[in-house]
């Protein structure tokens, strides 16, 4: 059993007859009242997000879980195939499963964790950063970048980024995948 004091971003816990991955927390000490812990969940069976509120001091059930490395394969309608570095078992999983899916390339390396209990895979964890190659944008207009102006780029997997006005096909740039955002151009 944890306590409200060890939440912290990705610990997985049980709660409401489910497993949750913690995305995001906020601990609050209001100056007349008790502490307490703002979170938001997303349920790793279904995807559901929800936010909930645990006073201080509140017991949590944690679930152990084991963090293996796997390579991105391919996709194939909504499954996805990944393999384990390691000893090459290969792993499919739904869509759902994963938090940004449009940004995986093929041959990306992610990290999968593990319900050690029953083995079963709970979510997939992203690189902070991924860097794609931009397919498709409209050209940009020179000198119409007084404001932080934005234009709509389909990069190589598909997904669709808005981006600077100065960026062109064929550029590379780096996507957030936590927001699905522009970073930044990269230069080869």
């Amino acid at each position: 059993m944890a306590s409200t004091s060890d939440i912290r971003k990705g610990l997985c816990i049980r709660y409401n007859n489910d497993i949750y991955k913690i995305i995001e927390f906020l601990h609050v000490k209001p100056g007349k009242g008790p502490a307490f812990v703002r979170t938001k969940l997303k349920s790793v069976t279904t995807g559901k997000v929800l936010d909930n509120t645990f006073s201080a001091g509140h017991k949590i059930e944690d679930v152990r879980v084991e963090t293996r490395s796997y390579q991105f394969l391919y996709a194939e309608g909504e499954t996805y195939h990944f393999m384990n570095t390691e000893d090459y078992n290969q792993l499919t999983l739904s869509e759902g499963a994963l938090d940004a899916p449009g940004l995986l390339k093929e041959g990306e390396v992610v990290k999968i964790m593990f319900n050690t209990e029953d083995s079963m895979p709970l979510s997939v964890e992203m690189p902070a950063s991924v860097v794609l190659e931009v397919t498709y944008t409209e050209p940009g207009v020179k000198g119409n970048t007084a404001t932080n102006a934005t234009k709509p780029a389909k990069v190589e997997t598909g997904a669709e980024v808005n981006v600077p006005l100065f960026i062109n096909e064929g550029d590379k740039i780096k996507i957030d995948t936590s927001s699905g955002s522009y970073m930044e151009r990269v230069k080869e």
